[in-house]
């Protein structure tokens, strides 16, 4: 197996750190950090530990920006300033460690639906000021399709796409298991050549449950066809400890990746 294969948990944003060691452990070749609780980078102490760790393993390093109460798509003007703020904030110390960064798009209150366009453009004036910070910081960003929960933004692909078109240094990370909950798998991995990343993680359809590799109703046998076709990146399981974390990689050491 020639791919890289990160594990990320954001189950695990309030746990010491020391979980970490485990997936290296199991056998992955890098931690996808969700800068969220203990692991958010703009706290210096919590960066010297995520640094502690990747230097005392062969683990590299991505990183999922923060989203919790972060809104790009915010008409309350404070929020949506204060969202770019910390997403480039996290940005800036990601460079320390990786050269990806994936961030959540925005969501759209009751008033923001009444002016679809207004919106469309004030999340892609957010994403180009993001993107340049990424670049003065050696970082490239991906934009992260959603699950199918009214409100979301980027849920089809023609959205994602379409939100980072223009837009240097903004590519996209597909995570199948959203385009699953919206029935959109198929229509996302004919783009997958697209993608600048994935995620991968498992459910039945209906609910973002973020299940291991096999427990659901995703087709996998199609999906690894196609991605091993058309996708050379970096593979990042989704799940919510090393026990869901070591069963996706079994699963997905039946392929040939």
């Amino acid at each position: 197996m020639s791919a890289d294969i990160y594990f990320a948990s954001s189950a695990k944003v309030w746990s010491s750190i020391e979980w970490v060691y485990g997936i290296e452990e199991t056998g992955y070749d890098g931690w996808e950090i969700s800068a969220e609780g203990n692991f958010r980078l703009d706290n210096r102490e919590s960066l010297n530990s995520i640094k502690e760790v990747l230097e005392t393993t062969g683990l590299k390093a991505t990183v999922h920006a923060p989203f919790s109460d972060l809104n790009l798509a915010s008409f309350n003007y404070p929020i949506y300033k204060e969202s770019i703020r910390q997403l480039c904030e996290c940005i800036r110390f990601s460079s320390e460690i990786t050269e990806y960064v994936t961030v959540h798009p925005g969501y759209m209150s009751p008033e923001a639906k009444l002016v679809p366009d207004k919106v469309w453009s004030l999340h892609k004036e957010a994403l180009a000021e993001i993107g340049k910070l990424a670049e003065e910081y050696g970082v490239r960003v991906g934009l992260e399709n959603m699950p199918a929960i009214p409100g979301f933004l980027c849920i089809y692909p023609d959205e994602l796409f379409g939100m980072i078109h223009g837009i240097d240094n903004v590519g996209a990370t597909v995570d199948v298991g959203h385009a699953n909950t919206a029935g959109e798998l198929k229509s996302f991995l004919a783009r997958i050549g697209e993608a600048a990343h994935l995620h991968l993680h498992d459910n039945n359809g209906e609910h973002d449950d973020h299940l291991p590799l096999g427990q659901g109703n995703i087709d996998w046998e199609m999906v690894f066809d196609r991605v091993s076709k058309d996708y050379r990146g970096i593979f990042v399981v989704e799940g919510r400890s090393i026990e869901e974390a070591a069963i996706s990689l079994e699963f997905i050491r039946r392929f040939d990746l």
